[in-house]
Parts: C-alpha cells; sequence; structure tokens
C-alpha cells in the first residue's frame, strides 16, 4: 500500500522535490481557468533569449492493494503549472505568446491523460513501483519531444499559421481524451 508522487516540470524539463518539506506553488490545469500574466512569477535568466517560458508538468499517486496475484493498483494524474519557474518579459509579451504558453500548459495536461490511459490498461506485476516509474519515463521524453516539436514548428509562436493548426489539435486531442473522474 504505498503512495508515490512525482512532480516534473515539461518543457524545462526539471524534476522537483520538496523543498525544505513545502510543495511548490502550483496551478492545476482546468478546462475553465486559462493562465494569465500574472501567473507568471519567476525572474527571467539574464541570459535567457525567450520572450517566456512556462513550467508545467505532470505528477502521480498510486496504491496498491490485494495480494500479489491479483493486485489492484489505483492511480491520480496531474497537470500542474508552477508560477514561480514559470516567467515572461512583459516588453517582449502580448496575448499571441499568452496563448502559445498556455498550449504548452494544455500538452502537459494531453500528456498526463495518456498516461493515466496507459496505467489502466497495463498489467502490472509486483515490480508496480518500477513498471509505473518506466511508464512515468517514457511518457516525460514523449513530452518533451512533442514539446519541442511544437516551437519548431510554430516558431515560438512567430508563425501564425502553424500556431492555428497547433491550437486546433491539442483542442480537438483534449476534447476527445478521456477525462480523470473524481473521486
Amino acid at each position: 500500500m504505498g503512495t508515490l508522487r512525482l512532480f516534473c516540470l515539461s518543457f524545462l524539463v526539471l524534476v522537483l522535490g520538496s523543498v525544505f518539506g513545502q510543495e511548490p506553488e502550483t496551478i492545476p490545469w482546468s478546462a475553465d481557468r486559462k493562465l494569465t500574466w500574472e501567473d507568471f512569477k519567476g525572474k527571467p535568466l539574464k541570459t535567457e533569449w525567450a520572450a517566456a517560458t512556462t513550467a508545467s508538468g505532470i505528477s502521480y499517486e498510486f496504491s496498491t492493494s490485494g495480494p500479489l496475484d491479483d493486485l489492484k493498483v489505483h492511480f491520480k494524474v496531474y497537470t500542474d503549472f508552477y508560477p514561480q519557474k514559470s516567467w515572461y518579459r512583459p516588453k517582449m509579451c502580448d496575448s499571441v505568446i499568452l496563448s502559445h504558453e498556455q498550449l504548452h500548459f494544455d500538452i502537459s495536461e494531453l500528456f498526463a491523460r495518456k498516461m493515466l490511459k496507459r496505467l489502466r490498461e497495463t498489467t502490472f506485476t509486483k515490480n508496480v513501483k518500477a513498471e509505473v516509474r518506466e511508464i512515468y519515463r517514457e511518457t516525460l521524453k514523449s513530452l518533451t519531444a512533442f514539446q519541442n516539436k511544437y516551437d519548431h514548428q510554430t516558431n515560438f509562436s512567430r508563425n501564425v499559421e502553424q500556431q492555428r493548426i497547433w491550437n486546433k489539435k491539442i483542442s480537438d486531442a483534449l476534447s476527445t481524451t478521456e477525462l480523470q473522474p473524481l473521486e
């Protein structure tokens, strides 16, 4: 009966742990709440060339019950935005860039749903912890590649036509990908 919760920042791809016993400030993904520039509370790096950076990622919890030959595994997968790790340069940013950053967050949610679906479809052995960790690792690898492809194809929001295509692609994917039921 174990519980495990890991965090990973997509796009930045940093793994966070508790810092001095405190959980980092997060904003959970919601279809009803879009990011605003006020949510970006981090400080830009002086050497950074980007207009903004979104730190979002996937975390999960799982618990097990029952005997090993009939192991029941219960999952929760979360998508969060990390305000203190996300930043923007006001003079370089507008609503187009904000929508580009929102889509990074939405892409994290899409991959969280894909991970949950995969977890639910997997038959686990007694090595459930390692198997879940491997699914998580593979999900993060795919998520990072997808985030990079998004930035490349949209030229970081500068290619307006590609940005529209990606907006529709992710919106459609989110509307057809299973939501995690509330428990």
